[in-house]
């Protein structure tokens, strides 16, 4: 209900957000909501409040995250690949800092809403944090250089018209084939980023036959190997094309998915889920930069568009489990063994022609 419900709540936020200063207080809107979400989760003292709070933090979320991320590519037109990657390593420290807090608050006596509670102060935080900052400046009227990150040179300038988008025209970016080619790979790869992710830990006990404790281990190094392939990205992402980044992780994952799945001894399958993990890191930030790229001077319509398509793509971890339950899990997970084959061939061609049609 979280992710149905609040996602579209979420989902109109780029095309009402635009850009500047309204984007602006949207994002200090979304984080003060953020913050009081999560300190209502702390509190709550019934099945109903609890989900109310979770629900409130979607869209929340979608406006304290998803618009200063779209304000980031704006910033710096050139440079949203390697944007992306530093902007996904915080993403991955903050994966891998949530259950270490939890543990260092349960060790001192605290319970979960003490590590909530935590968790909204820090949000307050980076509330001020945004106040002091003010609104992004984003590159007006200015030609895109040739990027290596985005692998393709810009030919056209960010502007800023002081138009709110329509869904028309969110609608005709999307018959561009760029633009729905990325949006279809941030799906297909999410099967194994965050669908893997979250199944992991289950594989691992009800299939390897791991000892629950063994199995946490086993989502700690699946949190740890992003982690160290979110920060080789940051570096890679200055010399190679985010195409070519994909690309040869996508080859390197047709042989090392299967091998996860058919390794025998668990650390086996361990040393093998690390560096599956490390290896497929950059697949999110490259496909989101390339999203951006596609839709130059228009990151509003490409937070819509990421909104919509990330409703969509919820079934994902949806078939799986539906395929888990008439299958079992380990024939539900090989499913998911075509994803690098798809990410191969619906990955753009360098020199792929941009949306033009929502510019006009």
């Amino acid at each position: 209900m979280p992710l149905l419900v609040g996602g579209l709540l979420e989902l109109p936020l780029g095309l009402v957000a635009g850009r500047g200063g309204r984007r602006h207080l949207l994002v200090l809107a979304g984080g003060v909501l953020v913050t009081a979400s999560l300190a209502a989760v702390a509190v709550s003292r019934s099945l109903g409040a609890l989900m109310a709070a979770f629900v409130a933090f979607f869209p929340a979320a979608g406006a304290f995250v998803s618009l200063t991320e779209a304000a980031l590519m704006d910033a710096a037109p050139g440079r949203r690949q390697q944007r992306m990657a530093a902007w996904n390593l915080a993403g991955s420290v903050g994966a891998v800092g949530g259950p270490v807090l939890l543990a260092v608050v349960l060790t001192l006596g605290g319970t979960w809403r003490s590590a909530y509670l935590l968790l909204a102060a820090a949000a307050a935080a980076a509330v001020c944090a945004a106040v002091f900052a003010g609104p992004a400046s984003p590159a007006n009227s200015l030609p895109e250089p040739a990027s290596v990150g985005s692998g393709s040179a810009g030919s056209g300038a960010e502007r800023e018209d002081g138009r709110r988008p329509t869904v028309r025209q969110a609608l005709a970016a999307l018959g561009e084939g760029e633009t729905a080619r990325w949006l279809a790979l941030l799906q297909i790869g999410d099967l194994l980023l965050d669908v893997l992710t979250g199944y992991v830990g289950i594989y691992l006990v009800d299939v390897a036959h791991a000892s629950p404790a063994l199995a946490a281990i086993g989502v700690a190094i699946r949190l740890g190997g992003r982690l160290v392939g979110d920060g080789a990205f940051v570096v890679i992402s200055r010399v190679v094309s985010g195409r070519t980044a994909v690309a040869a992780s996508a080859v390197a994952a047709l042989a090392l998915y299967p091998a996860f799945l058919l390794a025998g001894p668990l650390a086996a399958k361990l040393a093998i889920l690390a560096v599956l993990s490390a290896v497929t890191a950059c697949w999110y930030p490259a496909m989101q930069a390339g999203l951006y790229d596609s839709l130059p001077g228009h990151s509003d319509i490409a937070v819509f568009l990421s909104s919509a398509a990330s409703l969509a793509g919820a079934i994902g971890p949806l078939a799986v489990g539906f395929l888990a339950q008439r299958t079992g899990l380990g024939w539900a997970l090989a499913a998911m063994a075509a994803a690098p084959a798809d990410v191969l061939v619906l990955l753009p061609r360098p020199g792929a022609s941009r949306s033009r049609r929502v510019l006009r």
